[in-house]
């Protein structure tokens, strides 16, 4: 069977996020982007495993980036943290995430970052669950307390950016893709890219003969 190649300029590619630390991720890769921010309930269903949840809320962001051309490639994500196998949530406020980072302290949480590189014209999503496991620090609450004030992060899975000071919660981390912890796993992305028949050095080769 041959492989057939396509440059990403055959292509919109879209990441289906807010968030500024995927965007940041994704700018690694060299390639041009369109950004989309979907809108969807991001509540768990009823006895739903971890890795279900992640999955399932990284192919409904998705599904859900609309294009009238439908030529679009589609990047999402999705976290969700668990200890003892429950799923931890985002904390929303200070006192909830103050909360969640005394239960975690001294323990072992799984962050189940799901990936979906979907593509709108042939209806095709590629996902793939990347599990990291973090030990937290063992830290005073003083301490706890002065890193939320200072970073705030009250819309992050497990209450603390790793790629911000909160990797200085952390005191061991687990995973094939060293990215996948900050949201958006660029191993797993650059094999679905591959496999979706797109050459990323071939991309770059083409930007710069451009320029």
């Amino acid at each position: 069977m041959q492989l057939i190649t396509h440059s990403l300029t055959d292509h919109r590619l879209i990441l289906a996020s807010s968030s500024p630390y995927r965007r940041e991720l994704l700018k690694r890769l060299r390639i041009h982007f369109e950004i989309d921010v979907p809108d969807i309930d991001e509540t768990a269903l009823p006895n739903e495993k971890p890795s279900d949840t992640a999955l399932r809320l990284a192919e409904a962001k998705a599904r859900a980036i609309d294009s009238s051309r439908r030529d679009a490639l589609v990047i999402s994500a999705d976290q969700v943290a668990t200890l003892d196998g429950r799923q931890i949530g985002k904390p929303g406020d200070h006192m909830s995430a103050l909360r969640q980072l005394c239960m975690m302290r001294g323990r072992c949480v799984d962050f189940h970052t799901a990936l979906c590189l979907y593509d709108q014209q042939n209806d095709i999503p590629r996902c793939v669950d990347v599990v990291t496991r973090v030990r937290f620090r063992s830290l005073s609450d003083i301490e706890l307390d002065s890193y939320l004030r200072i970073e705030q992060p009250y819309d992050v899975a497990g209450s603390a950016k790793s790629e911000g000071l909160g990797i200085a919660l952390l005191e061991e981390v687990n995973s094939d893709d060293p990215t996948a912890l900050m949201g958006l796993p660029l191993i797993a992305l650059t094999s679905m890219l591959c496999e979706a028949g797109i050459s990323l050095f071939n991309t770059i080769d083409t930007a710069r003969r451009t320029r």
